[in-house]
């Protein structure tokens, strides 16, 4: 890892002692498509082994959880804040679920193992790094697994791009160039919200 990125890792911590308290009860009104994403990979996939990246309070491994009851799932995430809870949220799950407190900064296994990896409003805090990142899911899925990413895209807004700076959030388009280098677009979509102040998109893909 990078001095840059060590130094974002550590702020993105300090973020999350604040916000983890009132994460779920703010992020509904700006955070689009996390269910829909599950949806949208169900009719595309069976997975066994899912890896979230970014789990934070685990509402999506929930959602993933009961979506596929058969799945052994791992959540990761750099924050200790967020997953405190997590662990209170999936407690009913039992030991379907393991969570992990680190950063994903390298593949976690010699071999590919998952065959679903997730990352929900994630990359787009990832800055720098994004791309090392990505390259590391290619290397942790299997060949036939599926990467599903639901996050910001872009905005025309140069001051609400400003705003989600300073809440470590980079939308300038980014992500999905860096996606299809790695990966074949099986469902690929753009959305605006709130009359085109930003969008947002689904990608789904698998390693090409």
């Amino acid at each position: 890892m990078t001095a840059g990125a060590a130094a974002a890792d550590q702020a993105l911590k300090r973020y999350y002692r604040f916000h983890a308290r009132i994460y779920d009860a703010t992020r509904w009104s700006f955070l689009f498509g996390r269910a829909h994403l599950v949806e949208r990979v169900a009719a595309l996939h069976t997975p066994r082994n899912i890896l979230e990246i970014g789990c934070g309070t685990g509402r999506n491994l929930a959602r993933l959880a009961q979506r596929f009851p058969d799945t052994r799932l791992i959540g990761l995430d750099l924050s200790a804040d967020m997953l405190a809870c997590a662990r209170r949220y999936l407690e009913p799950l039992g030991d379907r679920i393991t969570l992990l407190h680190q950063a994903y900064a390298r593949p976690l296994d010699p071999a590919p193992r998952f065959d679903l990896i997730v990352v929900s409003y994630c990359l787009s805090m990832i800055n720098p790094g994004y791309a090392e990142v990505i390259a590391s899911i290619r290397q942790d899925l299997q060949a036939h697994g599926l990467i599903a990413v639901v996050d910001f895209h872009n905005s025309d807004w140069s001051a609400f791009r400003r705003w989600m700076g300073v809440n470590h959030v980079r939308m300038e388009g980014q992500l999905l160039p860096e996606l299809r280098t790695r990966f074949r677009p099986l469902d690929s979509t753009i959305s605006q919200v709130y009359g085109g102040i930003w969008r947002y998109f689904h990608f789904i893909g698998t390693p090409v």
